[in-house]
């Protein structure tokens, strides 16, 4: 176990990353144990069946990662994790009725414009 107080940590993130790799990291926030850093790859976690892909969706559903990024994290292309989440009941787009309507704004124009004008 190591630890690295929170200026250690902003100063140097990189000595706190490797320190994980090895075993915990404890976090101090003036002498106070805050949190606790560790890495992922101890034991093979990453490489046990599914822990890329519930990872990488927690983190897409909680809006921590892109859809394209959380694809990656996951080791999937972006088709194969939107049909993942899918079956999961996670939508992999979101946007606010705002966006909504403008982008039907946007395909009705597009319609409009794209659609054969009669002869006369």
């Amino acid at each position: 176990m190591h630890a690295v107080s929170v200026s250690g940590l902003k100063n140097n993130p990189a000595e706190a990353l490797r320190h994980s790799k090895q075993g915990l990291v404890v976090v101090l926030n003036r002498d106070h144990p805050d949190a606790v850093l560790m890495g992922l790859d101890q034991n093979g976690v990453l490489q046990a069946p599914g822990v890329r892909a519930a990872l990488a969706t927690a983190l897409f559903r909680d809006g921590e990662l892109s859809l394209v990024r959380a694809a990656r994290v996951a080791q999937q292309d972006v088709a194969s994790f939107i049909t993942h989440l899918s079956r999961l009941g996670i939508p992999a787009i979101r946007l606010s009725a705002e966006e909504t309507e403008a982008d039907l704004d946007t395909l009705e124009q597009w319609l409009e414009s794209s659609s054969p004008t009669p002869a006369h």
